[in-house]
């Protein structure tokens, strides 16, 4: 399916700061990461990133996401991402196994390395994201950070939806751990993410949406508010307060 071509932006929702990345090395495991971070990249014993398993049928988020689009979406898109963004670490000769620290100085790289890479990642997450088990409200640390910040859950998830829907052509909106240890909501364009040195909000994920076309458009059509509607039927509220935790400790 193609893709609309479409100017670089990005919607930032409170102030931005620049995080630290995590930096280490690892051979199985992306390095840098503790926990839940470390498990969502991984590579093979040659150093090549390895696509995750999806964990749940492609029809288990039905009726909310459908089955052709998961089925292309992973086995076509996702796919297509990790088999070009290992090449291009070929290409440049770049070795390292850790995606964070990649991320932290993807200025220097290729548009190959920086669109494939956070393809890659960005649909790690994604994956985990959503559960055949999701939807409702968070509960937790996350659930209170959430109260705290944007006065309610009901006013968080207006904002995050409004994003994800302003977001120009194709890209992510992002819940994330900015580095003054508050939650903030911004979006990316592309296959940027915020852990990218050429994010204007630099910060952890703690919950994203893909708005490209690919992720909605068999099922939606052009009715992209429809489908960001749909997908806090399946969010996976135990993987995102994990990922807080993670994050403040």
């Amino acid at each position: 399916m193609n893709k609309r071509e479409f100017l670089k932006t990005s919607m930032i929702f409170g102030a931005g700061a620049v995080l630290t990345p995590h930096l280490a090395t690892s051979c199985m495991n992306t390095a840098g990461a503790n926990g839940v971070t470390a498990s969502l990249v991984s590579t093979d014993s040659t150093g090549k990133f390895v696509q995750p398993e999806l964990g749940y049928a492609f029809d288990a988020l039905e009726p909310h996401i459908d089955a052709m689009t998961m089925e292309f979406h992973y086995t076509k898109h996702h796919a297509g991402y990790t088999s070009k963004f290992n090449a291009a670490l070929e290409s440049e000769n770049l070795h390292s196994t850790d995606i964070y620290k990649i991320f932290a100085q993807i200025s220097n790289y290729s548009d190959g390395v920086r669109n494939n890479g956070g393809g890659y990642y960005n649909h790690n997450l994604f994956w985990k994201f959503m559960s055949p088990e999701g939807g409702g409200e968070p509960a937790g640390k996350v659930a209170a950070a959430i109260n705290e910040t944007f006065g309610s859950f009901a006013k968080f998830k207006d904002l995050f939806s409004a994003t994800a829907g302003s977001v120009f052509g194709s890209g992510w909106a992002w819940l994330i751990l900015n580095d003054t240890g508050n939650l903030q909501v911004v979006s990316t364009p592309n296959q940027d993410n915020p852990l990218m040195d050429v994010s204007d909000v630099y910060g952890k994920p703690l919950l994203n949406i893909d708005v490209w076309e690919h992720a909605y458009y068999l099922k939606y059509q052009n009715q992209r508010t429809s489908y960001i509607e749909a997908y806090w039927n399946v969010i996976d509220w135990n993987f995102v307060e994990a990922l807080y935790q993670e994050a403040i400790a």
